[in-house]
């Protein structure tokens, strides 16, 4: 059983509408549909992106590119963020660290966000990928990020 100082606390989104302000931010993403990807869950404080494999996003040696890897745990972990933050606000990726730990070999790609730390302006959240290949998961690199709620910010 984890110490009380190591349970996660849940975390309460701000907006009553966060996940229909989260989807519709995806949709308009033009990256996320030129590269093929989909929100596949999200929950607050949480959102997993998936990519298929397609040769065109490969780099020379036939692995997914190390800046679609960046790309789908950018927003990984900014929608994760993102489902945090009030109405009318957006979000804005400040900074990130990414390390590639494995060739990210596989059929499909999957990046997992999830917020650490939520704050009124900056919120620190961090990204997994995982590239699946016949059934078996490797872990191909992980991601710290640092995000910006911008105010004032209404969508339509």
């Amino acid at each position: 059983m984890p110490h009380k100082a190591l349970a996660a606390k849940p975390l309460e989104p701000r907006d009553p509408d966060w996940e229909a302000k989260v989807r519709a931010s995806f949709a308009r993403q033009k990256v996320m549909a030129l590269i093929g990807a989909e929100l596949t869950a999200l929950a607050p404080g949480r959102c997993e992106i998936r990519l298929p494999f397609r040769d065109d996003l490969t780099q020379q040696n036939g692995f997914f590119h190390a800046g679609i890897t960046s790309t789908i745990v950018d927003s990984a972990g900014g929608y994760a963020g993102f489902t945090l933050m009030p109405p009318n606000t957006d979000v804005l990726t400040v900074e990130f660290k990414l390390n590639l730990l494995a060739p990210a070999d596989g059929e499909l790609l999957i990046a997992e966000g999830q917020v650490l730390k939520p704050g009124k302006n900056l919120i620190i959240a961090r990204g997994e990928v995982y590239a699946v290949k016949n059934g078996s998961v490797t872990h191909c690199a992980t991601m710290q990020q640092t995000l910006m709620t911008m105010h004032g910010k209404e969508k339509t």
